[in-house]
């Protein structure tokens, strides 16, 4: 299964500090670590919601909104998306990660194409397979 977990920002994230060679170091060695185990399919940090834009939909309207976005607990600091064999394996991994001060990390399931059951016909599943190749391609 793939999960995503997502680092929720805190406020030194949102205000652009850095984190600490130290801790930028013990990170380094646990995403190693992630991809020695095969688990790590991706990852990236994303820069403040100050360098952001939100687009808001409302039937044909499209309202583009500028950073910063308030509401820093839901906002999100980084990511990892994951292969594990189940939530508690990615739990597990999780725990070990070199977070302190009460940062807060959340693990979801992504959708596979057979979660989407019968509405999820043939045809949608040949093009579902043939954007995902063409991105991997693009991204190499």
């Amino acid at each position: 299964m793939r999960v995503m977990v997502i680092v929720k920002a805190s406020a030194e994230s949102e205000a652009g500090v850095m984190p600490t060679e130290e801790l930028m170091t013990e990170m380094g060695n646990y995403n190693e670590e992630l991809v020695k185990a095969g688990i790590m399919l991706a990852m990236d940090g994303l820069h403040p919601t100050s360098k952001g834009k939100r687009v808001r939909f409302d039937g044909n309207s499209r309202a583009v909104i500028d950073g910063p976005f308030s509401e820093t607990k839901e906002l999100i600091g980084g990511f990892w998306l994951w292969q594990v064999k189940s939530m508690e394996e990615a739990v597990e991994w999780l725990k070990r990660a070199p977070f302190d001060g009460g940062t807060e990390v959340e693990i979801r399931p992504v959708f596979e194409m057979e979660d989407f059951g019968e509405e999820f016909t043939p045809e949608l599943r040949e093009q579902e397979e043939r954007v995902r190749v063409q991105a991997a391609h693009q991204s190499t």
